[in-house]
């Protein structure tokens, strides 16, 4: 098999996108954009949502210590209660918003300068929730510019719980076609090999 390929099966994935059951994983990070437009009739099934928050739960950490919660937001009431968190018009028509929540007394501290690894942890299982996501034919956006006292008093949050970060989770609107345009930084500009 070639480098890259991996036996996958995602059940909304067009014929061309997942070539019986083996998908480009780089082909896949190359395509994967924050997405600025959700539909808001057309929710995420139970079955893919799951498969998402299992990519979540199968994030590593440091010590395996796991210090997170995963908070999926579906129901209308709490979805008014939560949008306010961030201003964007887009954000509103989102069906669901996924919300990482960390506890820093859960997570590994490096002993030489106490440094806590709660932030990676957290970045972690987002990122994989994120590409799990894409795999699924799901748009997702990660918000870091969030409200964090609202959130913090709406989700009744513990002393030491932080809301690390957010995504919403849909599908986009009709007609919507992704920009494909990434713009990053050459490998030789990122990349040092010593």
């Amino acid at each position: 098999m070639e480098k890259g390929l991996f036996l996958l099966s995602s059940p909304t994935r067009g014929e061309g996108e997942c070539r019986g059951g083996i998908m480009d994983f780089y082909k896949l990070i190359r395509e994967r954009e924050s997405i600025r437009n959700y539909d808001p009739e057309r929710p995420v099934d139970k079955d893919t949502l799951d498969r998402i928050l299992e990519a979540g739960r199968l994030a590593p950490s440091a010590v395996n210590f796991q210090p997170w919660r995963f908070l999926l937001v579906s129901s209308p009431e709490m979805l008014e209660k939560v949008r306010p968190c961030y201003g964007r018009p887009w954000f509103a028509d989102a069906p669901h918003i996924l919300i990482v929540v960390g506890n820093r007394d859960q997570a590994w501290v490096r002993k030489t300068d106490g440094y806590n690894s709660l932030e990676t942890d957290l970045t972690i299982a987002l990122d994989h929730m994120i590409l799990a996501a894409e795999f699924e034919g799901v748009a997702t956006c990660w918000i870091g510019a969030f409200d964090p006292d609202l959130l913090r008093e709406t989700l009744s949050l513990e002393e030491n719980e932080i809301v690390y970060s957010l995504t919403p989770l849909g599908y986009p609107k009709e007609g919507f076609t992704k920009k494909m345009d990434k713009k990053r930084k050459p490998l030789d500009e990122v990349v040092e090999h010593l």
